[in-house]
């Protein structure tokens, strides 16, 4: 039996009031920005009054943390389903494309222009360790016996990251596969981040092509 159907009444009223602030806080995300995001306003907009709200979200931080914590769980959870079906590396990349085309407001709160005055709890970076823990469980098993993996463990900046592995957690990935996902992480945002952004338009290239491309040059 699942939590739900143990639910009250009031705790399910109170989920589904919840669920209605999220969905009015992505709109106003949508239309101005994260830190333009207001209870008060999120309030006008349900007809209700603003003290009513904090009885749901104690404040602006905490409502953020919830969207945050949704998002990351949600890509945590499709990329976690994408490798129990057998995607590699490159499955994931695509994966993680089109998550981030599917919602651009979600993923650009996660891997966006931080919101000011904002700090994320603890429990948001737990979340975002499983995602990084898929990707390098998919960079180890690509790394592992290719060739010119040797020559990849051995560069400066694979071997800086073996005695600067905090960000990878408890995973026991080499150094070779560090660095492939390094690499990956920052190259496929780099190019989603401008795509979603819209710096692409009018430049008369497919980003989806440059996506690939630059995927092929990375990967072993």
């Amino acid at each position: 039996m699942g939590k739900s159907d143990t639910a009250t009444p009031r705790e399910r009223y109170r989920a589904q009031v919840r669920t209605e602030i999220k969905e009015h806080a992505w709109q106003q995300i949508a239309t101005a920005g994260a830190s333009a995001l207001s209870l008060n306003a999120i309030a006008k907009q349900m007809g209700v009054s603003g003290p009513a709200l904090y009885r749901y979200f104690a404040g602006r931080d905490e409502l953020i943390t919830e969207l945050i914590r949704d998002a990351y769980r949600s890509l945590a959870d499709t990329l976690g389903a994408a490798a129990a079906e057998g995607a590699d590396l490159s499955g994931l990349a695509h994966v993680l494309r089109g998550w981030a085309l599917a919602d651009p407001h979600r993923y650009f709160l996660l891997y966006g222009t931080p919101v000011p005055s904002y700090h994320a709890p603890d429990d948001t970076t737990a979340i975002s360790s499983e995602i990084m823990a898929t990707l390098l469980t998919a960079c180890a098993a690509l790394t592992q016996g290719a060739q010119g993996a040797q020559g990849a463990q051995d560069a400066p900046f694979a071997a800086h990251l073996e005695k600067h592995r905090a960000w990878a957690g408890d995973h026991s990935a080499p150094p070779a596969a560090l660095h492939l996902a390094m690499s990956f992480w920052t190259r496929m945002h780099g190019v989603l981040s401008l795509e979603l952004a819209g710096h692409f338009t009018g430049m008369g290239f497919d980003p989806d092509l440059l996506f690939a491309a630059e995927l092929d040059d990375l990967l072993p």
